[in-house]
């Protein structure tokens, strides 16, 4: 469900990058595909990312590396047995907690479903992939080197900068993020027939939106909108990369301009970014 101008996130204050993320941050986000390189390709092309060449890990896994040397994130390849365990192209999004084990247990309790039960990675940090009550899957993660992780901006290209969940129970989502994250609820905007798109905030940064999962999709989703420095250059390289724009650009309170895409093996994604055409 692409996201109407009207119902756009809003302009928010950046978070100082010297502050410890609380738990419930956005801490990491992480591409799922079956087609690392050709992801490479698309992404670095689409946001400006460099994406390892190769892997420097066992299981295949590459890091997005940013402009300003920093990461945005990694890649999983993904493989003929996840498939399996069905397993799709899909982009999820890691949320820092202060106990992956309790944290887990509590959201099984919750209607929650554990889908890969929590495990250490050596010298990163312990790590658990759950889903919410109505289907939405993502991470859960306690890493030191990610606590004052910088992967979520809510005004910079080459990061995550609006996190969006279309779900099946908008005010059962909205009640279990708050509960297990410490998430706040704050103001919406009413889209006439597909309801209200309400605006979600931690520790007072507006985080990004829960709205009702339109008759349409087949699931609940997270879907996050990658900043980009020009829009309209970004759109063209998804379509030269084989990708698919779904909505947009479409203009934003603020004067930015967003879109809604779904790359080349599949995944769902978003961009927001200006349009410098109009800057000229």
């Amino acid at each position: 469900m692409a996201l109407p101008a009207r119902f756009a996130p809003p302009v928010t204050t950046v978070r100082s990058e010297d502050m410890t993320n609380p738990p419930g941050s956005f801490i990491w986000y992480e591409l799922i595909t079956p087609d690392p390189d050709r992801a490479k390709a698309f992404y670095d092309a689409v946001v400006g990312w460099t994406i390892d060449g190769t892997s420097r890990f066992p299981n295949g896994y590459r890091m997005i590396g940013r402009g300003d040397g920093k990461f945005a994130g990694g890649v999983l390849p993904l493989t003929e047995e996840m498939r399996g365990h069905g397993a799709r192209p899909v982009w999820l999004g890691y949320l820092g907690v202060a106990d992956v084990d309790q944290t887990a247990a509590a959201i099984t309790a919750d209607g929650g479903t554990m889908m890969m039960p929590a495990f250490d990675i050596p010298n990163v940090g312990r790590v658990a992939m759950v889903a919410d009550p109505q289907g939405a899957p993502f991470y859960l993660m306690r890493g030191a080197s990610h606590e004052n992780s910088d992967v979520f901006s809510v005004d910079q290209a080459q990061r995550v900068r609006w996190n969006e969940l279309s779900t099946a129970d908008q005010p059962g989502a909205i009640d279990f993020y708050k509960r297990h994250f410490g998430w706040d609820q704050e103001g919406d905007m009413d889209m006439g027939e597909m309801g209200k798109y309400a605006f979600i905030q931690h520790d007072g940064v507006a985080i990004g939106a829960i709205m009702p999962r339109m008759p349409d999709m087949a699931v609940s989703l997270w879907t996050y909108y990658i900043g980009v420095d020009d829009i309209d250059r970004a759109a063209t390289a998804v379509t030269d990369g084989g990708g698919k724009i779904l909505n947009g650009p479409m203009e934003i309170p603020g004067g930015e301009f967003a879109l809604n895409a779904m790359d080349p093996q599949g995944a769902s994604f978003g961009l927001v970014g200006p349009r410098k055409q109009q800057e000229k």
